[in-house]
This record gives C-alpha cells, sequence and structure tokens, in this order.
C-alpha cells in the first residue's frame, strides 16, 4: 500500500448600563484569543504525542489515515491531521502551524475554529474522494495549506490594509510552496490532494468570515 505524506514542501453612553456591557465587550477579544491559542496548543501537543506513541508502536498508527474511496477509511478524515510519518513530517507542519496558526489566533476563537475545521474537513473529504485507491494519506498540512491561503486571501475579503499587508506577505514567503503543493505533479508520494482541500478550506473560511466583518464595518 502506497502512503502519502502532507508537508508543507514535501488571523459612549450614559448611565452604569452601557459602562458595565463596554467593559464585557473590552474582556471578549482577549478571551476569544484565549481559547484559539489553548485550542492550538492542545491540538499541536497532541500530534506530538501521537507521534512519539506512533514511533513505540513500530508507526502501527499510520494505517490510521484517510483510506480513498474505502468505508474503513471515512474515519481517516478526522484521524489524518494528527498522524504524521515520523518526527521530520511532524516538525515540518509543527512550525507553520504554529506560526500561521497563531496569525488566525489572534483574531479570535471563532476564525480560528472555522478556518481549522474548514482546513480539517475539506481536506480530508477531497483526499478521500480523489486520493487514489490503496493509498493512505496522513499529515496536518492540509491545515497549513488552510491557514496560509486563509491569511493570503482574507484582506479580499475584509478589505483591511493590515489584512492586506499580512497577506501580501504570506503571498511572497509562501507563494512556490502553495502553487507547488496543490498540483498533482512533481508532488511524488506527497497528498496534494489534502493540501488542494486546504487551500479551498482556506479560501471558504474566508469569504465566510471577511464577508461578515465587511458587513458590520459599513
Amino acid at each position: 500500500m502506497n502512503r502519502s505524506f502532507q508537508g508543507p514542501g514535501s488571523v459612549p453612553g450614559l448611565g452604569a448600563a452601557p459602562v458595565r456591557n463596554a467593559g464585557i465587550d473590552k474582556r471578549r477579544p482577549s478571551t476569544g484569543r484565549s481559547a484559539a491559542f489553548i485550542t492550538l496548543g492542545i491540538m499541536l501537543a497532541t500530534m506530538w504525542v501521537l507521534e512519539g506513541i506512533d514511533q513505540l508502536l513500530g508507526g502501527s498508527l499510520d494505517n490510521e489515515g484517510v483510506h480513498p474511496l474505502s468505508v474503513d477509511g471515512l474515519t481517516g478524515i478526522l484521524l489524518a491531521p494528527l498522524l504524521h510519518a515520523n518526527w521530520a513530517h511532524l516538525i515540518g507542519n509543527t512550525i507553520p502551524l504554529l506560526v500561521i496558526g497563531s496569525i488566525i489566533a489572534l483574531s479570535g476563537f471563532k476564525n480560528f475554529l472555522l478556518v481549522t475545521a474548514a482546513g480539517w474537513i475539506l481536506s480530508g473529504a477531497l483526499t478521500w474522494l480523489i486520493g487514489g485507491t490503496g493509498t493512505v494519506h496522513l499529515g496536518a498540512s492540509g491545515i497549513v495549506f488552510a491557514y496560509i491561503v486563509y491569511v493570503v486571501v482574507r484582506g479580499a475579503f475584509t478589505r483591511r490594509p493590515l489584512h492586506i499587508l499580512v497577506g501580501l506577505a504570506a503571498a511572497v514567503y509562501y507563494g512556490l510552496v502553495i502553487v507547488g503543493g496543490i498540483v498533482p505533479f512533481g508532488n511524488e508520494g506527497i497528498s496534494w490532494q489534502g493540501h488542494l482541500g486546504g487551500a479551498i478550506g482556506g479560501v471558504f473560511a474566508a469569504s465566510r468570515l471577511g464577508r461578515g466583518k465587511a458587513a458590520s464595518a459599513r
């Protein structure tokens, strides 16, 4: 059985009541960011713990990834992003997850959760559909691609100068990685299907969140 790994190379009024409400509103962004960072930390810690267990078990957990067009392989959609082929594979995904994930976490828990869920589900679903029978796909780079693409394109939806500048910087730094990672040629042993699904998830999340923010700003 062939294995494809997801790897990046391989976010005034009067009276007592208005004052009290303003105080609550000021605390909410900080609380949302904290929840987002905690969730990111738990996700990364889970990946590292599972890879340690996988090493002790001789790599048997790798078989729990996505098995395309297999009913039994559907569970891999949920499990695959938490599993990696080896320590190098895990480290290669951890760094962009931590960096880009932190940028998204600064926008709050709702944003972070939607981008993560979109990348997680769409990368796994597309891989299951077109990943090729007789293969198994694992790794978190579908989520990595969702994070990167989200950061790159969200400024087009929010029209906020900071989002546009950060997106341009991300596009310059990761542009070739994104383009090269989502095409079917030149990616032997790499799950370009998962990358593509994650990228689609990033655009979806940016459109959903960005339009809402643009509307509220009017």
